[in-house]
């Protein structure tokens, strides 16, 4: 494979990675500094045992995107917060539960904007190393 291929595509995939990790750590500090207003927000929308949540999901969100941008245990990672944007989407953005509207349109914008986040996430989670090395033995035999 050409250098210049392998180097545009870790570029890319650091840039998504960076991106996509960015997208779960300022939610999750802006959880933490609006924990109070969060807390109620999560009992708006009917979430069990929300302060045992909330804080899973801040330090799912920070550690993961962190995990991210570091490169560290990507798959995993990515799958773990893949899991986590179908839970907070079927929760927090739960379109069909409300009256048409502003408001359910937002919402439901926002659950095929998770839904997406979600597809890249599993998309990075089923792209491990060891596919990567068959497709080079593979394209090298």
């Amino acid at each position: 494979m050409d250098n210049n291929l392998v180097t545009i595509q870790r570029t890319l995939q650091l840039v998504g990675r960076a991106l996509l990790g960015l997208y779960f750590i300022v939610p999750g500090i802006t959880k933490v500094t609006g924990f109070v207003e969060m807390s109620e927000y999560m009992a708006v929308h009917n979430v069990p045992f929300i302060p045992v949540l909330l804080v899973l999901t801040i330090a799912i969100q920070i550690g993961g995107g962190l995990s991210l941008l570091a490169g560290y245990r990507v798959q995993l990672v990515a799958f773990v917060l893949a899991g986590l944007t179908l839970v907070i989407s079927i929760f927090m953005h739960n379109f069909w539960a409300m009256e048409e509207g502003q408001q359910q349109g937002h919402e439901l914008q926002n659950f095929i904007k998770n839904m997406a986040i979600m597809a890249g996430l599993l998309y990075m989670a089923g792209v491990t190393p060891v596919a990567n090395a068959l497709a080079k033995q593979h394209e090298q035999g």
